[in-house]
């Protein structure tokens, strides 16, 4: 009876094969120059180019924040006979007047915390670099800012959609003035995943993140990314998955729960994939499905409870009980009795059939977006069977009894051929964000190479033949000599391209004493006639 009521959950291997070529289809408009703007799913380049090799070494601090709590981490990377990680942890309550109030509280929040980590570790007179997961789409232009697109999950902070974090919660610091921070990189916590579990695993290539929200990144070809110059080597893209379906690609498989889930959510028709999947809506769906059922008589002989009917009173936590093989039906009955419904056997059984169908879609949805970052991988490299590790973390992944068996035993049967390997990340993202810190770190052998890659660029810059395919220009400037001593008069000095414009007079006497004499203004220019038309700057 329930397999009935609940047909539209029980999505065929052919309906997720078809899921499988939609969001392949999203990844590639997410990527295209020309249909990223209308895209749902962003593709956001993360500048993150490589994943760790083993040479890392450092003393970092790693902040996390936009799960169910936020965590402060210090992550010392050493060499001694072969690389250790030593981590420190502390957790941090961010309570629901400080997600909601303004973003400035927020990251005065941020900031008491990591003053609170530095004078437990005693290090407020050190200046440690900072990584700072995120787990928030942000678009980047490089790998030390995030400009926020817009909340997610719990999330609302007025103030905060369309600035930097890392200037907001740098301005959040210098305001108490009590220590020094020196944030270095903004990753999305499936970037820290991928780099947490690419540290133990480096075929690692792939973060998946199946928490509180969900979300997936990847390592792409830098070829077909249209938003990033340059064609070498590969950049991770977080594919922001959650927003699947944003513009009407799922509505033939979604249900009157999942319209109702979002009607009642803090961002109607936005993520409307993840309110489908992740944590913070699936015991939600859940119970808005038993209240149906109780409505027209098939539960609790029609029992409804003011609890039953209360927004949030049935968890994913409890889900995750119930269904537990052994002990689930007795959970079951405990849950349903404080919800005061004074249920059956039978209803027990029923509610956990309930649960299995609505945690198996997620699974299953899951699978069918993995799928198609597989399949891509693998086209990618041209080969025919793809061998690679997908880093896992996420509260519903590690909590739920049976979720990571089924999203495993239907990703292979999506994709046979690929041997998928998954790596829970043991640490949560926040030592990745310490990993990428570490990318920085350059030995000596690793300079000389640079050096030697340059010697050759500049060479073939220099020469006719190599110019034109050439990285580094070596532009001639038709300067042919450097002064001498002998230059005298006025000059005025226009100087564009840095932050400001300046505009210099620079008087010359040449003679016994040679004197220069400098009168300059700076000139703002605004971001519109930065970016509006050449004639108007």
């Amino acid at each position: 009876q329930i397999d009935k009521y609940l047909y539209a959950m029980r999505l065929s291997d052919e309906t997720l094969i078809d899921i499988m070529a939609r969001f392949r289809r999203e990844m590639k408009n997410g990527l295209s120059r020309d249909f990223n703007p209308t895209a749902a799913v962003k593709m956001l380049p993360t500048f993150v180019r490589s994943i760790p090799d083993g040479s890392e070494k450092g003393d970092f601090i790693a902040l996390d924040l936009g799960g169910s709590y936020f965590r402060i981490l210090r992550v010392k990377v050493s060499h001694e006979k072969k690389q250790t990680v030593q981590m420190e942890t502390e957790i941090y309550n961010t309570p629901e007047d400080i997600m909601h109030g303004s973003g400035t509280r927020l990251f005065d929040h941020v900031a008491e915390c990591l003053g609170d980590f530095m004078e437990k570790q005693q290090i407020k007179d050190k200046k440690l670099p900072v990584g700072f997961t995120f787990s928030f789409p942000c678009r980047q232009s490089k790998l030390d800012e995030g400009i926020l697109i817009t909340w997610t999950k719990r999330f609302k902070a007025s103030g905060v959609e369309g600035a930097d974090v890392v200037t907001l919660l740098n301005k959040a610091i210098k305001k108490r003035g009590d220590y020094d921070a020196d944030i270095m990189a903004v990753v999305n916590d499936t970037v820290g995943t991928m780099m947490t579990c690419g540290f133990d695993d480096q075929r690692c290539e792939v973060g998946l993140i199946i928490g509180t929200g969900t979300n997936a990144c990847y390592m792409e070809e830098m070829r077909h990314i249209d938003l990033v110059e340059g064609d070498e080597g590969r950049m991770c893209i977080n594919t922001e998955w959650g927003a699947f379906g944003d513009d009407g690609s799922l509505e033939d498989i979604r249900t009157e729960f999942d319209r109702e889930i979002d009607r009642g959510s803090l961002n109607p028709g936005k993520q409307l994939f993840e309110k489908m999947v992740s944590g913070l809506y699936m015991g939600e769906l859940v119970r808005l499905i038993l209240v149906k059922m109780a409505k027209e008589g098939l539960l609790f002989e029609g029992r409804i409870t003011p609890e039953l009917l209360t927004k949030g009173k049935f968890e994913t936590k409890h889900v995750s009980a119930i269904e537990k093989s052994k002990e689930g039906l007795n959970k079951a009955k405990e849950i349903l009795t404080r919800l005061g419904v004074e249920p059956s056997h039978e209803d027990c059984i029923a509610v956990q059939h309930v649960c299995t169908i609505v945690s198996f879609r997620s699974a299953n949805l899951v699978a069918s977006t993995l799928g198609a970052i597989l399949n891509q991988l693998r086209d990618n490299k041209g080969v025919g069977r793809l061998r690679t590790t997908v880093g896992v973390d996420g509260s519903l992944y590690k909590m739920h009894p049976q979720y990571a068996r089924r999203l495993h035993k239907t990703t292979r049967r999506l994709v046979p051929d690929s041997e998928v390997r998954f790596l829970l990340s043991e640490s949560g993202s926040g030592k990745g964000a310490a990993m990428t810190l570490a990318e920085f770190k350059l030995t000596h052998e690793q300079l000389l190479q640079v050096k030697k890659r340059m010697r050759a660029e500049m060479e073939a810059g220099l020469k006719k033949k190599t110019h034109e395919t050439a990285k580094v220009k070596m532009l001639p400037t038709f300067v042919r000599s450097t002064p001498d001593g002998t230059e005298n008069g006025d000059f005025l000095a226009l100087d564009l391209g840095g932050t400001n414009f300046r505009v210099l007079l620079v008087k010359i006497r040449s003679g016994k004493r040679r004197t220069v004499e400098m009168h300059n203004k700076i000139y703002a220019i605004p971001t519109e006639v930065m970016q509006g038309t050449g004639e108007e700057v």
